[in-house]
């Protein structure tokens, strides 16, 4: 009876942390194909891991973080990033960009910018023909091809940026992350 009760009790608290888990602790399967669709999904799905880890375990310090007076904050960078992965996922909805984000704590921001990714990686995914996604700023319609050069690469550069930026401010990359394999190494 003992040993069944643990396994309930253990089942319970793996689901319960199993629902709370951010999307991007690994890379997700690839697809069987490569299509247009497929190929930008991965794109994204590569951005949302190395995301989830440059962001995982940032103190206050680290948020805190510039290099120069010049310079972003790492929060204010990642804040950044939440718009560009709006501006990504805005394209695979087809809607225009321009509405505000909420004030936002810095976990509900990761939060957000996660999943923004994610809903953006499977509509991609499933489409056969990415050319469908716009970007749109008012007026202004750019075609898929920009979202490529523009806000998907630019959230790269910008990630990458975290990671030096937590680095310096002492709280480095966390070990065992192969961004090759797009897992976490025990």
């Amino acid at each position: 009876m003992k040993k069944i009760t643990l396994i309930i009790i253990l089942t319970t608290i793996f689901s319960m942390n199993s629902q709370d888990k951010l999307p991007y602790y690994q890379i997700p399967e690839p697809a069987k194909e490569f299509t247009p669709g497929t190929t930008a999904s991965r794109m994204v799905d590569g951005l949302g891991f190395r995301y989830y880890w440059a962001t995982e375990g940032l103190t206050e310090k680290d948020l805190r973080f510039k290099p120069n007076e010049e310079a972003r904050t790492t929060e204010e960078t990642i804040d950044h990033i939440l718009g560009l992965s709006q501006v990504i996922l805005n394209a695979t909805l087809k809607v225009a960009n321009g509405a505000k984000q909420p004030e936002m704590t810095y976990a509900e921001k990761r939060k957000k910018t996660l999943i923004n990714l994610k809903k953006a990686s499977d509509i991609l995914r499933n489409s056969n023909d990415v050319s469908e996604f716009k970007l749109i700023f008012g007026e202004k319609v750019y075609p898929f091809w920009n979202a490529i050069n523009g806000p998907i690469a630019d959230a790269i550069w910008h990630v990458g940026q975290v990671v030096s930026f937590r680095r310096s401010s002492g709280n480095p990359f966390p070990k065992g992350v192969s961004v090759l394999q797009g897992i976490k190494k025990s």
